[in-house]
């Protein structure tokens, strides 16, 4: 592996280019390879790889042309609060496949199943999707035995709570305006399932959010019916959580109330959904039959996604927190290989026998999906689980040094899905990563400001983070000192008592636009040492010709064509110089990847895993360059001449 060369030689200094500070050198080198990995980078696999000129956005995967809710679940909710333009639009493009087509009530959909069958779907008003892409909407589960399946129950949750989430991060009057309605809409189909009296939320097969492994009630005559479903539960409160704190942004206290009762409600529900031992079963029969109750004779399997999801978006308490972590590590064949697992042992009550594709350990009836991990890292490091959270990513290197970041992974989280392609790439392996970053500070954001939680290693005893989070249109870049409670803050060298023992509250009225927040722990005093200025990369012109092959000439061309003309409309088009400012950084990793590759700095990979490894890299800087054409072509920005003079450097 190519280590950077700024580890210090006592290994208790690390100094990288996203992260740097003092103690666990290892955890902080950690925490900077995970920020790459959302960056055009030269050893890893990025997020960049995974744009579309389709929709000007991102792409579950390069064998997987849609967006799924479920699969980028996990991802996108630990990365918000780190993502910048262009990367920001390309998202929001990817969840305007949901919205733009989400259920009415009247449209039919036609949806042709690729095992055979046409079905004519005209979606409840409110309802979200298991997969879109444009033209095209999967509103219920897609895979298994689709003509028994609900409508996406748990996706609509999980889709509202994600755009709840980037619009709280936002705070974007004009987005919140557009995407609000919709938003009450899937609100208000969601609710069309809760039982007024027990406060449960029905559900039949595969509404589930790691569909299709839930089936629901299987009634006596051998037909499937509704059950009550934890995980849709626990993911509608977390949803509802955020829509109210939008509400109050937008300035609509009725509606605000309105969602409240509801989540309050919701809330009350919980305890016929727990076991004895205080955690979440999977789902509760109108008979009373309980799934998911570890070692009982029957349905005796532990289910982890509403367990993990419920601590990792404060659900529940700390001590039922605790509770359920206790759980979870209780069961050792529930981590076999660092990765959690949805469930341990065999699920018993699938509609389909366990075997082939759901046979244990391969698929939905635990295989490993990134997704979970993505939260179940967060809930490590809301319990102060550093060492799971610390294993989780060592873990995800195995796969990534080798190109290989594919989802599911098989054989209880060991291989990887598509083992016949040469490299594998999908938007959900991203998720670990993402959670390592955003777990350090946990990000709460309210309609009256952020509460940063400090969650940071014991061995860690400086902090510093380079890269800034988004609040608005502030920009705060952190750090901390010492170790154990916060003791002071400052925010650009002044004292801060926005503060308590476990909380730092940044007010958005009182917050400056650019905050340096600096914080200390354990009686350390905080010190202002400015944000860190990243050197800018020399121009491409001034380059030596050595580095450019034949394969890197014309797109250097190209993206320097695409930069010299968004230079000129910066002003005007930020978004459209962000996205040439990508290009450029995704080929500087091309022509970096090749330099390591010539000093042996890289390990090395088989033949075919290497040539597809490498063209990833022009394809990415081809599809981004492209896509911008195409995107400011389509937006009347270019005249024909400018078309045709950037179309001829591909």
């Amino acid at each position: 592996m190519t280590r950077p060369p700024h580890r210090a030689p006592s290994s208790d200094r690390f100094d990288g280019r996203h992260y740097s500070g003092q103690g666990d050198a290892e955890y902080l080198e950690l925490l900077d390879t995970a920020r790459r990995m959302f960056e055009p980078d030269p050893e890893f696999q990025n997020l960049s790889m995974l744009y579309t000129p389709a929709w000007n956005g991102l792409v579950e995967g390069p064998t997987w042309n849609a967006w799924w809710i479920q699969n980028s679940y996990g991802t996108t909710t630990t990365v918000l609060p780190f993502l910048a333009e262009p990367f920001l639009t390309f998202l929001q493009n990817s969840h305007d496949l949901w919205f733009d087509q989400m259920g009415d009530g009247r449209s039919e959909r036609v949806y042709k199943h690729y095992g055979g069958g046409e079905f004519h779907w005209v979606a409840p008003d409110g309802c979200l999707c298991d997969a879109a892409s444009p033209g095209w909407i999967v509103y219920k589960q897609g895979d298994g035995r689709v003509d028994i399946h609900d409508w996406g129950l748990e996706f609509t949750a999980a889709g509202l709570l994600m755009q709840a989430e980037l619009l709280l991060i936002s705070r974007d009057p004009r987005a919140i305006e557009r995407y609000l309605p919709r938003l009450e809409r899937c609100a208000d189909f969601l609710d069309t399932r809760r039982d007024r009296e027990k406060n449960l939320f029905l559900a039949g097969p595969a509404a589930n959010l790691l569909a299709p492994s839930y089936a629901g009630w299987r009634k006596p005559d051998g037909s499937y019916g509704e059950a009550y479903l934890a995980g849709l539960s626990v993911t509608t409160i977390a949803a509802l959580d955020r829509l109210i704190e939008l509400e109050k942004l937008a300035g609509n206290a009725a509606r605000a109330a309105l969602y409240g009762e509801r989540r309050d409600a919701a809330r009350r529900g919980l305890p016929r959904l727990l076991t004895d031992e205080g955690y979440f079963i999977k789902s509760l029969d109108p008979d009373g039959t309980k799934h998911g109750v570890y070692g009982a004779p029957r349905h005796g399997y532990f289910e982890a996604p509403p367990n993990h999801d419920a601590i990792a978006f404060r659900v529940v308490d700390n001590v039922q927190a605790g509770r359920i972590y206790a759980k979870i590590n209780s069961i050792p064949g529930l981590r076999p290989h660092a990765f959690i697992l949805p469930n341990y042992p065999s699920l018993d009550d699938m509609y389909e026998e366990p075997k082939g594709l759901w046979r244990f350990g391969q698929w939905v009836n635990g295989g490993h999906w990134s997704t979970c991990e993505a939260r179940v890292v967060l809930a490590y490091y809301r319990l102060g689980r550093y060492e799971d959270a610390r294993r989780s990513m060592k873990q995800l290197l195995t796969f990534a040094r080798r190109f290989r970041m594919d989802n599911p992974l098989t054989e209880f989280g060991s291989e990887v899905y598509q083992p016949k392609q040469p490299i594998n790439l999908c938007y959900d392996a991203f998720g670990p990563a993402g959670a390592l970053l955003r777990g350090l500070f946990e990000y709460l954001y309210r309609a009256d400001g952020l509460t940063l939680v400090p969650r940071i290693p014991p061995g860690v005893t400086e902090l510093r983070q380079h890269d800034p989070v988004r609040f608005g249109n502030k920009r705060l870049y952190l750090s901390t000192l010492g170790q154990g409670e916060v003791t002071a803050v400052q925010v650009n060298g002044r004292s801060w008592d926005w503060f308590d023992g476990e909380s730092v509250f940044l007010p958005s009225d009182r917050t400056p636009d650019a905050a340096e927040v600096a914080i200390g722990l354990g009686g350390a005093k905080p010190n202002r040492r400015g944000p860190v200025t990243q050197p800018r990369p020399p121009s491409f012109r001034a380059e030596s010709e050595s580095v450019w092959s034949e394969h890197l000439l014309p797109l250097r061309k190209k993206v320097q064509a695409l930069e010299d003309w968004t230079r000129d409309i910066g002003q005007e088009q930020p978004y459209a110089a962000a996205h040439a400012r990508l290009a450029r950084r995704a080929l500087e990793a091309a022509v970096e990847r090749k330099r390591l590759q010539a000093e042996g700095r890289l390990d090395p990979l088989p033949e075919a895993s290497r040539a597809a490894a490498d063209q990833s890299y022009l394809d990415t800087v081809q599809r981004l360059a492209d896509g911008l054409v195409n995107k400011l072509a389509s937006a009347g920005a270019l005249m024909n001449s400018d078309t045709r003079r950037l179309g001829r450097q591909t």
